[in-house]
């Protein structure tokens, strides 16, 4: 490894992504999004500038989102997207080529791993490394993962949640799936459209279950006015909605995380599943910040959830983490030159 080389972490994520460097700490967090030129595919924006033209752009400029459900959906978009991270982490000055560590779901195919190696090592990385996310997100969120007990990770982003029992420095159990903040969202403006013949868009969605949102009913209900166009005059009109309402809405995506958690957890074996138990679950990742979402976990496995101090920079902190002690952690990377 050279000493010139810098370091950079990346969670590549379907929402958002984040960049460490190793004494500076995050440098960067954008959105997942690339604005391109449908004329001639040329890349116009990506992250912020980009997000701000999503559903606001005419016809011959497109948004895209390269990753879908936490993998590499276009492969291109997703280079061009890493090399501009890459390129505003490092500065336009930096002649050597950055060794690079990314952040992949538990349950990402060798074929998919591959195209996040080759994609960060085509967009000028010098090496990249791809560790799984339960991992990162477990180091970054401050549990000893190399020490002989299980500990549990709930990681939940905008594409999967990954859930998975780490002991001695591995994954013992997980599972990942393709249900996280992107599918509440969807879900929130289902029922607004069903409900309220209300058409809202994804942004209008996110806020509605950041403002009001929660996992379980609440006795005193928050509320908020929701803009949108109505399906049968096609004209804009705003509607009051409650928690209990979104409660309602988002049951069906939370069942399908919750039973990912229970699934991991009747894989576990005694020993880890008394430990586990005993310390309970660590929750990550954005999606994690739902109000009353470790409550729902505690009701529905028995075991009690917390949140990671930061859940949202758990997985990125855990790159930086695993960056300064690779030869630690070499069990847990596959690397590529």
């Amino acid at each position: 490894m050279s000493i010139f080389s810098p370091k950079l972490g990346i969670d590549l994520g379907t929402a958002n992504t984040l960049v460490f460097m190793p004494k500076k700490g995050i440098i960067l967090n954008e959105p997942s999004v690339v604005a391109v030129s449908e004329v001639d595919k040329r890349v116009l924006a990506v992250g912020n500038e980009a997000k701000e033209m999503v559903g606001r752009t005419p016809d011959s400029i497109v948004a895209y989102r390269p990753m879908r459900d936490g993998v590499i959906a276009d492969y291109r978009v997703t280079e061009a997207m890493l090399r501009y991270f890459m390129d505003k982490a490092l500065g336009r000055i930096n002649v050597f080529k950055p060794e690079v560590m990314v952040s992949v779901p538990a349950a990402i195919t060798s074929t998919e791993r591959r195209a996040v190696i080759e994609a960060a090592i085509r967009a000028g990385a010098k090496n990249a490394y791809v560790v799984k996310e339960p991992i990162l997100a477990a180091i970054g969120a401050g549990i000893p993962i190399q020490e002989a007990r299980g500990h549990m990770v709930v990681d939940i982003g905008g594409g999967t949640t990954d859930v998975a029992v780490i002991s001695l420095g591995g994954i013992v159990a997980c599972t990942s799936v393709k249900v996280a903040g992107n599918k509440i969202d969807a879900a929130i403006a289902d029922y607004i459209k069903k409900t309220f013949n209300l058409a809202i868009g994804d942004h209008m969605a996110e806020i509605v279950k950041i403002t009001i949102g929660s996992a379980v009913p609440l006795d005193q209900e928050l509320s908020m006015m929701v803009k949108g166009r109505d399906f049968i005059s096609g004209l804009p009109r705003s509607t009051e909605i409650k928690t209990n309402e979104i409660v309602k809405a988002i049951a069906a995506p939370l069942r399908d995380m919750i039973r990912a958690i229970r699934d991991v957890l009747q894989e576990t074996p005694p020993e880890l599943a008394a430990d586990i138990i005993d310390q309970g679950i660590t929750m990550t990742g954005g999606s994690s910040l739902l109000r009353n979402l470790p409550e729902l976990v505690f009701r529905r496995t028995g075991v009690k959830a917390q949140l990671a101090d930061e859940p949202l920079l758990c997985v990125v902190k855990g790159t930086g983490v695993a960056l300064d002690h690779l030869d630690v952690y070499k069990k847990t990377i596959i690397s590529k030159r």
